[in-house]
This record gives structure tokens, sequence and C-alpha cells, in this order.
């Protein structure tokens, strides 16, 4: 069973949401958490996590696109 590690933290849903599309894109299998349950969507933080075993591809994707 492969667990979800945590790639990056997004300062909004919306570059969150973005990063996501690019892993998406590229055949990453992405999940998109909000750090704090109490907070409105415009004031959080979220985390882009990605399976363990697709950890190392999406780290060169993200230096490959310049992120």
């Amino acid at each position: 069973m492969a667990g979800w590690i945590v790639i990056h933290m997004a300062r909004s849903q919306q570059e969150a949401q973005r990063l996501g599309r690019k892993l998406s894109d590229e055949g990453v299998l992405v999940r998109l958490r909000p750090v704090y349950k109490n907070r409105p969507e415009r004031e959080n933080y979220y985390e882009l996590q990605v399976l363990q075993s697709e950890a190392e591809t999406a780290r060169e994707i993200f230096l490959e696109k310049g992120f």
C-alpha cells in the first residue's frame, strides 16, 4: 500500500490547482488538501500530495518547469 507525501505547500487554492494540473498533465496523481480546517479558502494554505512512489518524478517535474 502506497502512502501520500507532501511535495509542496501552496499559498492559495488557485495556486495549488494550477500546480496540481501541471503534475496531472505529466501523468502524476495529485491530491490537494487544505492545511487549516476552519479558515476560508482565500486565507488557507494547501498541501500538494502525491503517492510516495511518484514523489521523485513530481519533484523532477517541478525542477524542469521552474516551480
